[in-house]
């Protein structure tokens, strides 16, 4: 098929605004990553701008022996790990039976749930229910809140519901019950819209930092994000840092460290996105198909 001139110009004009935001999107992480990988002199100087001058992984080796920053990250991938398969579980067991026209009652359990995406409790009411329950300084303050996202939930509703329903029909002639029909049939079939959600959990935990501040009085129980962001804001660990070891030992510059915390805090989140961005686009595009 032919285009017009008109939808031609259309064209270059949309990739070159998708070129500028990708770019603007890529530079700040270029700037960061240069930052953590130069020479202190030139990163000192203020020479640095989107590529590295020099070369010098000293900021990764004081940051991993000068800092709490490895206890962060194991707190963190506890964090997620555990979040995200407590999350996908009760988000599947939710979704499901939100699906069988026999669920008595599923479309006021529909409308309660989407209810809770226009009105919460409030964050004084939630600390102080967390608080009488003893959850307080617990990881558990962070994962029961919001175990279920309404917005996951409606995302795999909608997938299974668009799976054909002979194949319900054909495993209940066969004898297989609910539990088998979800576990044998219907998970399968969903795991592109299973493996978006997963990441999506995956990167709202990964990230938490208002409910960590909030719920996590110990500092040996922070994640990155909040680790991350006391280092930027105070000096004292840098001076630990830089006192810590020999005297010969290189003085490191603030950008220096905090460039290289940002890079350890991005970096799981940057590999494994795009081993996962097949099944990402997918499940996103199947799951809002209706009919």
């Amino acid at each position: 098929m032919q285009t017009s001139y008109g939808e031609r110009t259309l064209v270059v004009i949309f990739y070159g605004l998708l070129t500028i935001a990708a770019l603007a999107c890529l530079f700040p992480l270029l700037h960061i990553i240069s930052l953590s990988i130069s020479d202190t002199h030139a990163v000192a100087s203020g020479w640095v701008t989107f590529y590295p001058i020099g070369f010098s992984l000293e900021s990764y080796k004081q940051l991993m022996s000068g800092s709490p920053i490895v206890n962060s990250f194991f707190n963190s991938v506890q964090i997620t790990g555990v979040g995200v398969v407590l999350s996908m579980a009760f988000t599947i067991l939710a979704a499901y039976p939100l699906t069988r026209s026999y669920f008595y009652g599923r479309k006021w359990y529909l409308f309660a749930i989407v209810f809770t995406m226009l009105f919460g409790g409030g964050l004084i009411p939630t600390y102080l229910t967390l608080k009488a329950y003893g959850l307080m300084n617990t990881y558990w303050a962070l994962w029961l809140p919001g175990l279920v996202s309404t917005f996951n939930l409606l995302v795999l509703r909608s997938f299974m519901e668009n799976i054909p329903s002979e194949l319900d029909d054909a495993a209940r002639m066969d004898g297989c019950g609910d539990w088998k029909y979800l576990t044998r049939i219907v998970l399968p079939l969903s795991l592109p819209v299973l493996t978006t959600l997963a990441l999506f959990y995956g990167v709202g935990y990964w990230n938490a930092f208002f409910n960590v501040l909030i719920y996590i009085n110990e500092t040996t129980k922070y994640n990155l994000s909040v680790l991350v962001q006391q280092m930027i804001q105070s000096q004292t660990m840098l001076a630990q840092m830089n006192s810590s070891d020999a005297a010969d030992q290189i003085l490191l510059t603030p950008e220096e460290v905090n460039s290289a915390a940002i890079i350890v805090m991005v970096l799981p989140i940057m590999i494994i996105y795009p081993l996962l961005q097949r099944h990402f686009v997918k499940g996103v595009m199947i799951g809002a198909i209706k009919g």
